[in-house]
């Protein structure tokens, strides 16, 4: 457990939490959060090329075929963590000890998985009524089994606030994999080289992690007491795991066999667009947040002022993605990808409410869990996979291929808002605060939208123009959404705007500090 000392106090006197490494908790926060942003632009930025690359060297269809082929993989990764690696970042006693349990159950478990998903294999091939899928995931089983031994060394790293994790192994997986699957892809690999680039990206984790870690097997005595202690606390969270998984490969069946190969290749790649602002907003708080809730749980005046300031900062976030992608989803799919993938742009704009979803989900789950109070989740679950099934079902019977990402868009904040309402069994806070929070940017997000509605649509057509001018154009899409939007905050969410330009305002500040000094060192 993090330790105080007397010299450690804030301006009322009051004791600071320190990290592990005795640096203030905020500070220590600060660090991991500043050092995420800085992995998560470099990993988008490689992301999209990667994507981009790929739309143009492969097939709707033959993209599809691959989130056919994996979705086994996805869904049998869930039991190989287990719910255990939460459970070994949340505790404060025997830690050595409980590592090591962890370690040796997960690496079982990756065996198990893998030889599951192998024997499997076939029934994928029968259900999307293709060889190939069955295939890719016959070999993609192995994957399972590299991912099994990063568990413990990544769960270790996030005790510890690692920078390093933060910069070192999510742009070194993002590198392998776009290196080897574009390459693989331009040499008509075709579907094989997404198979190629996986394979490379868990071994180039497993490889950092493990480089950069302390910590190795043997130092402490693996307890079935410990194990049986981490799977209750991790038990609910494996439930909402094995619920995404279940949500996730039911769209994937009743688009791709419903539907088409290439309607699913849509609906991934419209998913991978979409939940680029939710992957920010787990990347740069929530992995910062959760071990930081779990220290100062038991202080509720700190907890309950860390929760609505981080909700009310991921809003903000979330509530620009959502805005962003309605008024410029499509257009700014076609001109990224190309005139083939069109049909990804209507599936963007209806996945619109997925980030802002995310957000309230985000931030109230790591409350939930840094309490200890992971028992609370299962309503999550249950309220995930339910309305989602549901909703699914009848949008796509409705709508087809945007109702599926409707009904995506639709449970997440449906799901949000209820972890919200579980968040508040666990600290005391009340539904003015959390509107407080919430509501201000929503008002502000939507007179932003219509602006850059009115400018892209009537004015602008960016994907009309040639690819530079077209680029140029959704630059500026973005500049003029920005503008709206922070004039909007101004007058609904004064505080926050303030908040943000004094943030601002230091970052600069400490940059033009930090070259002055070197300049002078020099």
């Amino acid at each position: 457990m993090s330790s105080t000392t007397p010299e450690e106090t804030d301006p009322a006197g009051r004791p600071v939490e320190t990290g592990p490494s005795g640096r203030s908790l905020m500070s220590s926060i600060g660090r991991v959060a500043g050092a995420s942003t800085v992995a998560l632009l470099f990993c988008e930025l490689v992301s999209l090329a990667q994507t981009v690359a790929l739309a143009r060297l492969l097939t709707p269809a033959e993209i599809g075929i691959f989130v056919a082929g994996t979705v086994l993989t996805t869904f049998f990764g869930t039991f190989v963590e287990g719910g255990l690696r939460s459970g070994l970042i949340q505790r404060d006693t025997d830690v050595a000890d409980a590592a090591e349990t962890v370690f040796r159950v997960t690496l079982l478990a990756g065996i198990v998985m893998s030889i599951g998903a192998l024997a499997a294999a076939p029934v994928i091939g029968a259900i999307f009524d293709s060889t190939t899928a069955g295939l890719v995931a016959a070999a993609t089983s192995g994957v399972l089994l590299v991912y099994s031994v990063a568990n413990v060394p990544e769960a270790m790293l996030q005790r510890e606030f690692s920078v390093k994790r933060r910069l070192i192994v999510g742009p070194a997986v993002a590198v392998s994999y776009a290196t080897v699957a574009v390459s693989t892809a331009a040499l008509g690999w075709g579907v094989w080289s997404m198979v190629a680039g996986t394979y490379v990206s868990y071994i180039t984790l497993v490889i950092s992690v493990w480089a950069i870690t302390s910590w190795r097997p043997g130092r402490g005595r693996a307890s079935f007491v410990l194990w049986r202690e981490l799977a209750r606390y991790g038990a609910p969270l494996v439930l909402g795991m094995i619920g995404s998984r279940v949500q996730a490969a039911t769209e994937a069946v009743v688009v791709g066999r419903g539907l088409s190969a290439s309607d699913l290749g849509f609906f991934r790649y419209g998913q991978r667009i979409a939940r680029i602002p939710a992957m920010a907003i787990i990347e740069i708080g929530s992995v910062a947040l959760f071990p930081a809730f779990s220290r100062i749980a038991k202080d509720t005046d700190r907890l309950v002022s860390a929760y609505l300031r981080a909700l009310q900062w991921a809003t903000i976030g979330a509530a620009a993605c959502s805005g962003l992608m309605i008024a410029a989803g499509t257009p700014a799919v076609v001109v990224v990808l190309g005139e083939p993938w069109r049909g990804a742009g209507p599936v963007v704009v209806a996945l619109a409410g997925l980030s802002l979803g995310k957000a309230f989900i985000c931030v109230s789950e790591e409350i939930i869990k840094g309490c200890g109070r992971t028992g609370l989740l299962n309503w999550y679950t249950l309220t995930e996979v339910g309305v989602g099934l549901v909703l699914l079902l009848v949008f796509v019977g409705l709508f087809g291929l945007v109702g599926a990402a409707l009904s995506v868009s639709i449970t997440a904040i449906v799901v949000g808002i209820v972890v919200m309402a579980l968040a508040k069994r666990c600290i005391p806070v009340s539904l003015s605060q959390l509107a407080g929070a919430i509501l201000p940017p929503l008002p502000a997000a939507a007179i932003a939208t219509v602006v850059l509605w009115l400018f892209e649509h009537h004015l602008a057509h960016s994907d009309t123009h040639p690819t530079l001018v077209a680029v140029a154009l959704l630059a500026l899409d973005a500049l003029v959404f920005a503008a709206a939007y922070l004039l909007a905050l101004g007058v609904f969410a004064r505080s926050a705007t303030t908040d943000l330009v004094g943030t601002v305002r230091r970052l600069v500040a400490t940059a033009v500090r930090t070259r002055r000094d070197t300049r002078v060192d020099s």
